[in-house]
């Protein structure tokens, strides 16, 4: 089968090159070229242009034909036009910042998308509110517009070699550079959906196997098991044989801090039942040793400038030890006004050992036959 994957050299495109040749396909990719790398065998043919223009995507494929076009980079909207008629099938890949809410939580009541979103959720569809994601749905309604049989996937936040904005960077750095704390926007809680790219890879591979199955169809998609902020720089300061102290302090003085939370305040997590249930889909690798094994990546392959500034973290270390010494000023504030509402040792219930414990609500009862069940004792 000719198979062209337009992209392929990105975070997810070796894994999906690289599977579509296990499969015999004859792989030709389509990308700017500017940047080669050693994960794409030489048996692989080169196009270079520029996807994200309609003439110069023209003038790249004019007088060719493939069987099936894995699109994962480039104007999607406008390669999906001008393929159409000219290609047997075509496999997409746009983001999940689709839906209604992704980039303005508090359009919704109450603020914040639902938990898990699935895929008939409400997509965006005012640009005046939300004009980004609203052209990520105008793209994808593009896609199943010429290609009514398309496979469509919305990725998350893609983690591994070869990220334009590696996240992971953040915490990685500040290990290297023997920092034992890092700040943590709103403790750390909030949960995104993330995606290694083998992992996503082997989710558009196999809608590749299944035409059937996944045709017409848009999928969510990302690792199964899905890492908190404070979870994730735990992961990432182990697999580099460190120990890194979170501080959490309030989103709204967190500054640059944020970096670390690619979803934001709100949780962006994706149900991934449809991908599961439709195609079998399970992870490559769990999550955790993805991220140790990207973060050990990132160590031995440093960023250059240019990444960093993408990124936004200024990596400005005396800002944060400001910031963090005052966070514990504010802690122990805190924590003098919480001891001082606490009951006193005489109205607390005590163990045998005299330490005292909250009464437990739901307690079985003391005595038989007593009048009520529960009387937190």
């Amino acid at each position: 089968m000719r198979t062209l994957v337009i992209g392929g050299t990105g975070p997810t495109g070796p894994f999906i090159v690289n599977g579509l040749r296990e499969r015999g396909h004859e792989v030709t990719i389509f990308h700017r070229g500017t940047h080669e790398i050693d994960e794409i065998p030489g048996d692989v043919a080169h196009i270079h242009g520029d996807p994200h223009f309609s003439d110069t995507i023209e003038a790249a494929l004019a007088g060719r034909e493939f069987d099936l076009v894995v699109a994962t980079y480039g104007r999607i909207r406008l390669i999906a036009d001008a393929l159409a008629g000219r290609v047997g099938r075509i496999v997409s890949v746009g983001g999940y910042a689709i839906y209604h809410g992704f980039s303005n939580p508090r359009a919704l009541h109450p603020a914040g998308l639902p938990v898990p979103v699935p895929e008939h959720a409400p997509l965006a569809e005012d640009e005046t509110e939300e004009r980004f994601s609203t052209l990520i749905a105008q793209t994808e309604a593009a896609v199943f517009r010429h290609h009514p049989t398309a496979t469509h996937f919305r990725y998350p936040y893609v983690y591994g070699p070869y990220q334009l904005v590696p996240r992971e960077w953040s915490i990685v750095r500040r290990v290297l550079d023997g920092r034992t704390r890092i700040l943590l926007p709103d403790g750390g809680t909030n949960l995104s959906t993330h995606g290694w790219a083998g992992n996503l890879a082997r989710a558009v591979l196999l809608a590749v196997d299944q035409p059937a199955a996944s045709a017409g169809k848009a999928y969510n998609c990302g690792d199964l098991d899905q890492l908190s902020v404070r979870q994730i720089i735990e992961v990432v300061a182990d697999a580099l044989g460190a120990t890194m102290e979170t501080v959490p302090v309030p989103w709204e003085v967190a500054g640059p801090a944020k970096v670390t939370s690619v979803g934001g305040r709100y949780h962006q997590l994706m149900d991934l039942s449809r991908l599961r249930t439709d195609l079998g889909y399970t992870d490559l690798l769990p999550a955790v040793e993805a991220l140790a094994r990207t973060a050990r990546w990132y160590a031995e392959h440093r960023p250059d400038a240019s990444v960093e500034q993408r990124l936004g973290d200024p990596f400005d270390y005396a800002w944060e030890d400001r910031m963090m010494d005052h966070a514990a000023v504010s802690l122990a504030a805190w924590q003098e006004v919480a001891d001082a509402g606490r009951p006193s040792a005489g109205e607390r219930q005590r163990t045998a050992s005299g330490r005292a414990f909250a009464p437990h609500p739901y307690a079985h009862p003391k005595d038989v036959n007593a009048a009520t069940d529960h009387r937190g004792r």
